[in-house]
């Protein structure tokens, strides 16, 4: 996965040379991009997620797998997951991966507080061709009733929902060009490598939160919100002005709504939990668009009237195994 100009001075060779040249043009490299991703992965299988219960399991029965475990070194070292190995930098996440020679089909589970840092991370490595890779839901927060280790609780809210509304969706925008970029090649392998090289350098700072959004970012014409719901879940009370993708129709595809999002406005996704939109913002990322998520998603605004995905606090306590 990881893998001259020549001065022409007659007409016909201009046009030769431009002929030749088009996919180094910025907006074909990002459709030459998105055409290799989509040869292995699409959008709806990208967000990817194993519950505390079920990681838990696998570790009674000694499945051969990799839990990485992106907190700070204190916070590891305070308590984490048996056999979890810490990567603190989680923009070194690949890099390590790559390192230690991971096979691409090993089963790994990434571990944040919240669950939304280990999403985006577990987009990008998805992505980069380690399909077995997954988040865990709900980070930290899910393992242990221990103080400290719920980052939820003070997340959530219900302020919000009074002003959400539950007409139907705007239409989305006619389609139009892929963003642009430029990575110097027209080789989508090559291509994939240098813009995973980027945003894992940009790290988890795509991030937006309710009190932002609901101050009047919706209201902004520089601003495109993203309501990644069923539509049935959408009508029960939504963003005003935010326009339904439904997950289930794989709307960021070539074939379906991937050129109706706006090149020129920056992108908000939101989703119940935070986690997807991660997912989302980052693969979004990787292809030129200036995405976002919103963190804590809904339940950090209409809690009480969420359709589905309520954070609710883990009831046991998992084992932590602490480092000196």
């Amino acid at each position: 996965m990881r893998k001259s100009k020549i001065l022409l001075f007659s007409v016909l060779g201009v046009l030769i040379m431009v002929s030749s040249c088009k996919k180094d043009d910025p907006v074909v490299q990002a459709e030459e991009l998105v055409k290799y991703i989509e040869t292995s992965i699409t959008p709806a299988t990208i967000p990817a997620y194993i519950t505390a219960s079920d990681l838990d399991d696998k570790i009674t029965a000694q499945t051969n797998m990799l839990i990485v475990d992106i907190r700070s070194a204190n916070d590891y070292a305070a308590g984490h997951i048996t056999g979890a190995v810490n990567v603190p930098d989680h923009k070194l996440l690949l890099q390590y991966l790559e390192t230690n020679s991971v096979a691409m089909d090993k089963e790994i589970y990434v571990v944040c507080y919240s669950g939304q840092s280990a999403a985006w991370s577990t987009a990008l490595i998805r992505v980069a061709g380690y399909t077995n890779a997954k988040s865990l839901k709900f980070g930290m927060s899910s393992w242990s009733t221990e103080a400290g280790y719920d980052k939820w609780t003070g997340k959530i809210s219900d302020d919000y929902f009074s002003s959400m509304v539950q007409t139907a969706s705007p239409a989305k925008p006619a389609a139009g060009n892929l963003p642009s970029i430029d990575e110097g090649s027209e080789d989508g392998e090559a291509i994939l490598d240098a813009r995973l090289d980027k945003i894992f350098a940009e790290g988890f700072t795509c991030t937006t939160d309710a009190a932002t959004v609901m101050g009047g970012l919706y209201d902004n014409p520089n601003y495109f919100i993203i309501n990644f719901w069923s539509e049935e879940h959408y009508l029960v009370g939504h963003i005003p002005n935010s326009v339904n993708y439904e997950p289930a129709e794989d709307p960021f595809t070539l074939a379906k709504d991937l050129k109706t999002l706006p090149t020129d406005k920056t992108i908000v996704v939101y989703c119940y939990t935070g986690q997807t939109s991660a997912y989302m913002a980052a693969y979004l990322r990787l292809l030129g668009y200036d995405a976002k998520t919103l963190t804590f998603g809904a339940n950090s605004m209409m809690y009480d009237h969420m359709p589905a995905s309520k954070w609710t606090a883990p009831t046991v306590s998992r084992t932590l195994v602490t480092s000196k």
